[in-house]
């Protein structure tokens, strides 16, 4: 995770904020260094995460993992960390090859054809996050990376809305009375990426869907420049202040972002080492 992307939000792994629907987006720029950060703090804090990676290979989350000190391989086997493989999973269906259990269809059985819904997704997800008498994690966490790919696959705008809703409603409400002391809301974070010049319609309107329905909203974006070695892009911080309180505005932040190897650092516009 990244420190000071921590300290921005005000949020510590000691501390999580419970209950939160957190949507990253990315325009013109790929914004898998939050899905990294929220994937790490998240582990780190003692929650229960269900990963739905969809653009990645196992290998390649674990990589990046281990440089920001969090082990995906030690979090599987203690089981707190349920990992789907979308890429495996999606070849495995088209070329015949998923091995199916009895009453367990495949969590992305959509893309064959044989239903419409995201149903069987939600279940897995819900099965995942479901805690059993001897778990003492701190909360349920849906990580998504990313949306758009469901899309992409074949679902319809409204699946993949209703996929969220149903999540949300469980994850973030629901499984919180299963297992106390340690009971708490759960949250989701989803990355989608979004263009507002794309001819995509069905992409649009999910993520517009998406940015009134969330909690807090992490943009990032390329600059409007082109490219730069030394700052890499833009990210605006949205906490949805209006859900909470009739007639208050958003709260927004912008900051200028660099990525380094292990880490990311954060420096108002026109602040930048390289600038000054």
């Amino acid at each position: 995770m990244f420190a000071e992307l921590n300290e921005l939000l005000d949020a510590s792994p000691e501390r999580p904020q419970p209950g939160k629907f957190t949507l990253l987006r990315d325009t013109r720029t790929d914004g898998s260094f939050l899905v990294h950060h929220f994937l790490s703090f998240y582990l780190r804090a003692g929650c229960k995460v269900c990963f739905v990676a969809l653009l990645q290979s196992f290998s390649h989350y674990n990589i990046v993992a281990q440089k920001l000190g969090v082990s995906l391989t030690a979090a599987k086997e203690r089981g707190q960390l349920v990992f789907l493989e979308g890429l495996r999973s999606c070849l495995d269906l088209l070329f015949g090859e998923e091995e199916e259990q009895p009453g367990q269809p495949s969590p992305l059985q959509f893309i064959s054809g044989s239903t419409s819904d995201l149903r069987a997704l939600f279940d897995f997800v819900r099965t995942s996050l479901t805690p059993s008498s001897s778990d003492s994690w701190k909360g349920p966490v849906l990580l998504v990376d990313d949306l758009s790919v469901l899309l992409g696959l074949g679902a319809t705008p409204v699946a993949v809305l209703d996929f969220i809703h149903y999540c949300r409603v469980t994850v973030c409400s629901q499984l919180q009375v299963l297992h106390p002391p340690h009971a708490c809301p759960g949250n989701i974070v989803v990355l989608v990426h979004s263009n507002e010049d794309s001819e995509d319609e069905e992409n649009e309107l999910v993520v517009n869907s998406l940015c009134h329905h969330s909690d807090l909203i992490l943009w990032a974006e390329g600059l409007a420049t082109g490219f730069c070695k030394d700052v890499h892009g833009q990210i605006k911080i949205i906490k949805r202040v209006s859900l909470e309180l009739t007639g208050e505005q958003d709260q927004v932040q912008i900051y200028q972002y660099k990525i380094q190897d292990k880490n990311v650092t954060f420096f108002a516009r026109g602040l930048s080492a390289a600038v000054l």
